[in-house]
């Protein structure tokens, strides 16, 4: 598979490839990805999960999401890194953690969903549309025309 970018855990034992750039990239101000990430917020690339290979042995977190969704987090079970999420109402979808990209300059977030939850130390970039919940899923017109908070 020739790549559009690549990525790698920590300690190198997991491995991903996509084929494409991603088709959309968000920062994350939740609960569950301020506290997965370690920092205020985590920020995902959205990609066709056909588009991504990855290779090496994951260790799987399901939790539900307060949409009511499951998000599924994959990490490496030797250094913890997160690589990716999957979304139970997106299955078309993978949410590869942008700290998992080897190259990070084709990562250009859009968005910031979740934004009132962010903590004051975290700034949010004021240049992106910031959406004080998550957006109605599925409607990229709605996150491209952005709300301001």
């Amino acid at each position: 598979m020739e790549s559009a970018f690549t990525g790698s855990c920590l300690c190198g034992n997991v491995q991903l490839k996509s084929r494409m750039k991603p088709q959309m990239a968000a920062h994350c101000h939740c609960d569950d990805c301020r506290k997965s990430s370690g920092t205020g917020h985590c920020t995902h690339a959205a990609l066709p999960k056909e588009a991504v290979e990855v290779t090496g042995e994951l260790t799987f977190f399901d939790k539900p999401a307060d949409s009511g969704n499951v998000v599924t987090r994959g990490f490496c079970p030797t250094c913890g890194s997160a690589m990716y999420s999957l979304n139970s109402s997106m299955t078309d979808l993978i949410f590869v953690r942008a700290s998992a990209v080897d190259q990070p300059e084709v990562i250009e977030p859009q968005v910031n969903v979740y934004a009132s939850r962010a903590p004051s130390w975290d700034e949010i970039d004021p240049k992106l549309p910031a959406f004080p919940e998550m957006p109605p899923q599925g409607s990229r017109e709605v996150i491209e025309e952005g709300v301001h908070e």
